[in-house]
């Protein structure tokens, strides 16, 4: 674990050093989990919009997408819950004076009986080799029998807890588990209280005319209170779906792991109006979905897995996450959740207008129901930044960080290094930059020996890099360098278009749905 933690501190070091990831406002001395997206990072985010978005507006008939605005009418708020329900759960340890959310605390106690028992199998599987018979072991193995029974008692303690929203008992829990501080290694807890995480601001230009408003803690809702409109303008048919990219802004107490959980944070939603009844159904066709939709980015599929909610939020009959293995363990990149009916009906009780859908082949009208999928732009990034860095030893003994990003997400898709900067090579290589720059995002660098450029170039992840030589002068050939191969050939400069083309188009992701 220790050695995945090196790891982690690598990876948000290495987004600092090559212009993916800034803290924000770091002259001052940084915000508290506010982060600032540079040159590189801004390109590979924007790729996973673009990716998300085409995946579900261009390959759906039935999706479309919105823009809503940030502020919204306070009272969309207290229709939603979140002004009433919208807390975690706080815990402080009385001698390092930090906070803690108990939940995280609990659930990262019940991770660690689940690395005991895959220790123990991973050792299991060493020891037998190919006979091994992991389901076998697994149901008859004494210690991980022993893990599995105190996990899953703590496992369903804890659910019922949660379930109850008995913050006595969650504290109970931390108690009897014998569960520490990190900082101070001390078990001396304050109560649990509850903290609600909406940011409020004024809107108007008095005190006394001016109107207590919130920055949205998260996207649903405006597509929620604009769905009848959508519906009418684009003249849509239930099954239909509403997709949105935008800020949200949660006052997390306890925000750590860099990006992985942040005050300020952008989301991709997209919420998929189904007839009652049916929600179900949907649900599990946008679980599968969803879960190809990653898979198709290449990371290894042991790499996702799908984590049942325990506690369903007061809107949901069905929950499912897709979680990522990052060096801190598998955590939610995305939510899938079954909605019901619940806020459409609760923005018509509050809002006094009829928000009914009229379903034309019944001739009735009622509140549809609603899927959603819900993905945080940043912790997506953060997984794919997590599953791309790898540290390789060469075979001449020189080492080399190296981003594997899928070629169609990466920021820059190749560079053209003229081998000196004399003899007509750097015009050479801008003349090829000036023809391929309407199809990627190219980059020209000069300074250092070939070397050195390559390995800047495998750093921000680049898949090609294109070197010019002096036979270039001869017969108009390149010499292409493939990122994770190393693999060097010689190529026409009017082959490189397609060649490129093939691989870094975003086309071909969508193609593997």
């Amino acid at each position: 674990m220790a050695q995945q933690e090196d790891v982690f501190k690598k990876i948000v070091s290495h987004c600092k050093e090559y212009g993916f990831v800034f803290p924000s406002s770091e002259i001052y001395d940084g915000l508290g989990a506010v982060y600032d997206y540079g040159q590189m990072g801004v390109e590979l985010k924007n790729n996973i919009k673009k990716y998300w978005w085409d995946a579900m507006v261009r390959l759906n008939e039935n999706i479309v997408g919105l823009d809503s605005a940030i502020f919204m009418h306070p009272t969309i708020w207290k229709a939603s819950g979140h002004v009433d329900a919208f807390n975690d759960p706080l815990i402080d340890n009385k001698d390092s004076k930090k906070r803690y959310r108990a939940d995280v605390l609990i659930e990262d106690e019940i991770a660690k009986y689940d690395d005991k028992i895959n220790k123990e199998v991973e050792k299991a599987a060493k020891r037998f080799g190919d006979s091994f018979d992991e389901a076998q072991f697994r149901s008859t193995n004494a210690r991980v029998l022993e893990h599995q029974a105190k996990r899953d008692a703590l496992h369903g303690r804890y659910s019922k807890a949660l379930n109850a929203n008995d913050l006595e008992e969650l504290r109970q829990i931390i108690l009897d588990e014998g569960i520490a501080c990190p900082i101070s290694g001390t078990r001396n807890w304050t109560e649990v209280r509850q903290f609600n995480l909406m940011f409020s601001t004024e809107m108007g230009s008095t005190t006394e005319g001016s109107m207590k408003v919130y920055l949205r803690p998260e996207t649903a809702q405006g597509i929620f209170v604009n769905y009848l409109n959508v519906q009418k303008t684009g003249r849509m048919k239930l099954p239909f779906g509403i997709a949105q990219i935008g800020k949200a802004f949660r006052n997390e107490i306890v925000a750590r792991q860099f990006i992985f959980r942040m005050r300020e944070f952008e989301q991709m939603e997209m919420q998929f109006f189904v007839k009652p009844g049916t929600e179900l159904e949907w649900f599990a066709k946008w679980k599968q979905t969803r879960l190809k939709w990653h898979e198709a980015l290449g990371m290894g599929d042991k790499k996702y897995r799908f984590h049942d909610h325990d506690k369903l939020a007061h809107y949901a009959n069905a929950a499912t996450d897709i979680e990522f293995e990052m060096p801190f363990g598998f955590k939610e990149v995305e939510g899938i959740h079954s909605r019901t009916n619940f806020d459409l009906s609760s923005h018509e009780k509050y809002s006094g207008k009829n928000i009914r859908y009229f379903d034309p082949e019944l001739n009735e009208s009622y509140v549809p129901y609603v899927i959603e999928t819900s993905i945080g732009v940043d912790r997506m990034f953060l997984s794919i930044i997590c599953g791309a860095y790898k540290e390789e030893v060469l075979e001449n003994g020189e080492s080399r960080v190296v981003l594997q990003l899928p070629a169609a997400l990466a920021p820059v898709k190749l560079a053209v290094l003229p081998l000196v900067k004399k003899d007509g090579l750097p015009e050479i290589a801008r003349d090829i930059i000036k023809d391929l720059k309407f199809e990627f995002n190219c980059q020209y660098d000069e300074k250092d020996s070939i070397g050195k450029r390559y390995r800047r170039q495998d750093a921000i992840g680049t898949p090609y890099c294109i070197t010019v030589d002096h036979q270039t002068l001869d017969d108009k050939t390149v010499t292409i360098r493939y990122r994770d191969s190393m693999l060097q050939e010689r190529v026409s400069i009017d082959a490189l278009n397609g060649i490129i083309a093939d691989k870094v188009n975003i086309k071909n992701l969508l193609k593997a749905l």
